[in-house]
Order: structure tokens, then C-alpha cells, then sequence
């Protein structure tokens, strides 16, 4: 008893304690940033289309309804490559499933660059939107399996951090390669390539990066275990967790009784349909896109402009509001493990519902000009800082804690084809809200648009105060 205490008490062994802590979190670090990178192909993927989308049609001569679908074929593609991702990864493995949608970056980035009509466009876009699917997919659910319980919340954010700063780099990169152009036109070539294809071609690099740092990770030991590659899944969870890697390897064994990997059939329930915890994901999904971030993403130009801002005043107040958006996810990193996801996700309500319908009411008393409403002086200041107020909101609570919930909250049994059922959902969310605004625009104005988002963030509240469970701190074997 003495001898163990006086190994307790060595300064050397508490030095040696402290360089392996060091050496697992950087270790943990390393494999979670390299996952969230297909965050960032995420966000970006689906950003980079604005700043091509006027060229697309003036390049291709095709109708309105025509390039509307060339945009929201990526949506579609996104909610199929969801689906399956789940599906796929309890086949091949987490890690060769993030292969598999770096290799769709590339060849989706690269077709859609050089597309020589409309049609292989939308065909290269849904590739992209494939690779998109998988990667909202595969990332939550590997950090959520490689991570510390302590850390997993914060690990798991990195996905939304990745998806914004890749939304922000986007833009940034759309806007510099028209500067680059003599007339500022994105249909004018630059070098062989017309700017908007330059666009498309600039995704090359980050997904071949993806390709590089995925290769080098090690596979989630979750599903080691569950392929009863045992002797693999200690050697990870001895690089990654604190605890003896056997105690560990029985716990998920345990969890993984009589099944070998996840079935879509496991998610329904006799008398209630689906499972009452995948109901409680599937709404996640939904009330995530319902609030309507992606339409300051998608539209926010559009929308400034039709409200009496420049073109160029728009442009700024969009990179205004993307930076927002990254800034307020290093909140969400800071206290997702301390305060919990559930108080997270219930301030983000209130303050979303605030301000969406501080937004809804500046709209609505704004005077007509020509038909439309148009902001200025006080009012377009208080819409600006209600927006912004919105996105702030939106970074620091459901951006990034739904995708951290849907990580963490279905067992090992479920948990690749339950995130893949949700993520499939959230997509077509994100595309009913981003096909029904500019309808919406167009025949009632913003005001009603930000107040039906206003009352689906109220009714947000409500199903996270009633359906949530809060898992903050629980090993993803506690989950029901």
C-alpha cells in the first residue's frame, strides 16, 4: 500500500501521466479535425453555387425552372447520399466511407467544372450532393465514436465550425475570382476556364486534402467491435480514452448483443412507427431547417436587394453575416460540455423566435416602393442587427448541438442508419424552406416568410424542453 502510494506521489509519474494526456488529446484532435474537414466540403459545396448561378444560366440559355433544379438537384443528391451513408458505413467502415465521399468531391467538383451542358451539370451536382449526404452523415457519427465522453460535445461542434468557416471561404473565394475578371462577370474567362467554373474547380484541393488526412486516421472502434476486431479496437481506444480499453470493449460488446450491424428495420416501432427516440431526431432535423438559416445563406443577397440595399451593400452585409456565423460556433465549442446541449439548443430557440419576428414585424412596416417593402434609416438598421442576432443565435445552439446530438444519441446498434434517416430529413427540410421562400418573396413579401420561421423556433422550445434528453457527460453505451 505504501509503495503504491509513493507511485502516486513520484513527480516522475505524474510527469509521465501528464505527456500521455497531452499525447491522446493531441491525438484526438488530429482524427476529429480530419473528420470535420468533410464538414467543410459540406459547407462549401453547397455555398460555392451562388456566386455561379446567374453565369450557369447565361451560359447554358436554360429557363428559370431549369436552373432552380440544376441548384436543387445538390439538395436532392444530399438527402439520397444521407440516407445511405448509414447504410454504407456499417458495411466498409466509418473511415472508408469518408474515403468514399472525399473521391466523390473530387470527381463531383471536377464534372461540374467542366460540364458541357446543363444536363451533366445537374448530373455532377448530384454526385457533389452525394458526397455532401455522406459527409453530414459520417462525420458526427466518427467523432461521437472517437471521442472522451468529457469531450465529445466540443469534438462533435468542430463539424459545424468546419461547415461554416467552409460557407464563408466560399463566398469569399466567389467574390474573388469575379474581381478578377475585367467586367466583374462570372461568365468571362479566366485563363481556359469561364470564372464560374473556376469556382466549381477550386473544391479540388480541399477534397483531395480530405482524401490525404482520412487515410491516416484510425477506424472508429466502435465498429472494430462490432466486426469483433477486438484486437484493432484496443489499440485505438488505448490512444484515445482514459479508460482500460477492455472494460471499454465489453461495454460496447454488451450494447451490440444479438446484432451484427444496423438495420433501417431496427428504427420502427409497431405502435408509434418509428422509434420515440428517432421521432425526437427526425424533429430535430426538421425544426433545424425550418427556422430558416439557410435562407439568409441561400437568399440574403437576393433579399437585401429587394429591400432597397446595393448590390454591393448585400454582398457586404453577407460576409458580415457568415463571419457571424463563424465566430458564434467557437461559443458553442467553449460550453457545450459545460453547461449541456439541452439549456444550448432551449436559449437558441428564444432567441432565434426574438428575432425572426423583430425581422417579420420590420418588414411588415416597412413602406412600398414599387410594390415591395423598403428598409431604411432605423428600420434597416434594427432588420440588420435582428438578423445577425438570428445567425448569432443559430451558431451557438442548433448549428452546431443538433449534428452533436444526432452524434451521440442512438445506440451502436442504430446509430449509423438512425443519423443517416435524420440527415436525409434535415436535407429535404433545407430544401422545402429553400424552394418555398422565393415564392414566398414574391407574392407576400419577407414578413410573412420570417414569421412562419419565428413560430417554428417558438415551437422549437417546446420540443426540446418536453422530447430532449439531455447527454452531456453519458458514454454513447448509456443511450436508450
Amino acid at each position: 500500500m505504501q509503495l503504491a502510494n509513493k507511485q502516486l506521489l513520484d513527480p516522475s509519474n505524474q510527469l509521465s501521466d501528464q505527456r500521455n494526456k497531452r499525447r491522446r488529446l493531441r491525438f484526438i484532435l488530429q482524427i476529429a479535425i480530419s473528420a470535420a474537414l468533410g464538414g467543410f466540403l459540406f459547407g462549401y459545396d453547397t455555398a460555392v453555387i451562388n456566386g455561379a448561378v446567374g453565369a450557369i444560366g447565361t451560359a447554358f440559355t436554360v429557363s428559370k425552372e431549369t436552373l432552380g433544379f440544376a441548384v436543387a438537384s445538390a439538395l436532392l443528391g444530399s438527402a439520397l447520399g444521407a440516407f445511405t451513408a448509414g447504410w454504407l458505413s456499417d458495411r466498409i467502415g466509418r473511415r472508408n466511407s469518408m474515403l468514399v465521399a472525399a473521391l466523390m468531391f473530387l470527381v463531383g467538383s471536377l464534372g461540374s467544372a467542366l460540364a458541357p451542358t446543363i444536363t451533366t451539370l445537374i448530373l455532377w451536382r448530384v454526385v457533389g450532393g452525394l458526397a455532401v449526404g455522406f459527409a453530414s452523415v459520417l462525420a458526427p457519427a466518427y467523432i461521437a465514436e472517437i471521442s472522451p465522453a468529457s469531450m465529445r460535445g466540443q469534438l462533435g461542434s468542430l463539424q459545424q465550425l468546419a461547415i461554416v468557416i467552409g460557407i464563408f471561404l466560399a463566398l469569399l473565394f466567389d467574390y474573388v475570382i469575379v474581381l478578377l475578371t475585367a467586367d466583374q462577370n462570372p461568365v468571362s474567362l479566366i485563363g481556359p476556364l469561364a470564372a464560374w467554373r473556376w469556382m466549381f474547380m477550386s473544391e479540388i484541393i480541399p477534397a483531395a486534402l480530405y482524401a490525404v488526412l482520412v487515410i491516416g486516421i484510425p477506424e472508429s472502434p466502435r465498429y472494430l467491435v462490432q466486426k469483433g476486431l477486438t484486437q484493432r479496437a484496443k489499440a485505438v481506444i488505448e490512444k484515445t480514452l482514459h479508460e482500460p480499453a477492455d472494460q471499454v470493449i465489453a461495454r460496447i460488446q454488451s450494447s451490440l448483443v444479438n446484432t451484427h450491424q444496423g438495420k433501417l428495420s431496427e428504427l420502427f416501432d409497431r405502435h408509434t412507427i418509428l422509434l420515440p427516440i428517432i421521432w425526437t431526431g427526425v424533429m430535430l432535423a426538421i425544426f433545424q431547417q425550418f427556422v430558416g438559416i439557410n435562407v439568409i445563406f441561400y437568399y440574403s443577397s437576393v433579399l437585401w436587394q429587394a429591400v432597397g440595399f446595393s448590390a454591393k451593400d448585400s454582398l457586404i452585409v453577407t460576409v458580415i453575416t457568415s463571419i457571424t456565423n463563424v465566430v458564434t460556433t467557437f461559443i458553442a465549442i467553449a460550453f457545450i460540455d459545460r453547461l449541456g446541449r439541452k439549456p444550448l439548443l432551449l436559449a437558441g430557440s428564444v432567441v432565434m423566435a426574438v428575432n425572426l419576428g423583430v425581422m417579420s414585424w420590420a418588414f411588415a412596416g416597412a413602406p412600398l416602393v414599387n410594390g415591395a417593402p423598403h428598409l431604411a434609416g432605423a428600420g434597416a438598421i434594427v432588420a440588420l442587427i435582428a438578423a445577425n442576432l438570428f445567425v448569432f443565435a443559430f451558431g451557438f445552439s442548433w448549428g452546431p448541438v443538433m449534428w452533436v446530438m444526432l452524434g451521440e444519441m442512438f445506440n451502436n446498434r442504430i446509430r449509423a442508419v438512425a443519423i443517416g434517416l435524420c440527415a436525409m430529413v434535415n436535407w429535404i427540410a433545407n430544401f422545402l424552406i429553400s424552394d418555398t421562400f422565393p415564392g414566398l418573396l414574391e407574392r407576400s413579401g419577407p414578413a410573412l416568410a420570417y414569421g412562419l420561421y419565428a413560430t417554428a423556433a417558438a415551437i422549437s422550445f417546446f420540443l426540446v424542453l418536453f422530447f430532449v434528453r439531455e447527454t452531456k457527460g453519458m458514454e454513447l453505451e448509456e443511450m436508450a
